[in-house]
């Protein structure tokens, strides 16, 4: 009986760089959630930080539940970048991804329910 071979995923080098630079950027809000999500912390979910998907590289993703957590700065509320967010949050749910979206004010000023948010959505697994 002969093994089919996995089909393995490979991000190109230039966005496994990029990914990279934002792991070692990220805003203060970002770092606040990932202390909440790291390690299996939230509930034993892994999630993973500024981390490639589709043609993306997202804030965080838990590749159990296929769900993309994006958090949001003051550059968000732009025209030209909400356009944007509109239509990457489009293409990842036609791709079957679920995703959220958080200011960085509710990471910053309303954590409880920002992590209730999450532990519902995992819930559902929907």
């Amino acid at each position: 009986m002969s093994k089919i071979p996995r089909r393995q995923w490979r991000t190109s080098a230039p966005k496994q760089m990029r990914a990279r630079q934002l792991r070692h950027d990220q805003t203060e809000s970002e770092a606040l959630l990932w202390e909440q999500l790291r390690g299996r912390r939230l509930d034993g979910w892994k999630f993973r930080r500024q981390h490639p998907v589709d043609r993306f590289i997202v804030d965080f993703y838990c590749a159990e539940q296929r769900l993309v957590i994006e958090v949001d700065g003051s550059i968000h509320t732009q025209a030209e970048q909400a356009a944007y967010d509109v239509e990457r949050s489009l293409l990842l749910q036609a791709a079957g991804y679920r995703l959220l979206r958080f200011s960085n004010e509710q990471v910053c000023h309303e954590m409880p329910m920002v992590l209730h948010t999450i532990r519902a959505t995992l819930a559902t697994g929907e």
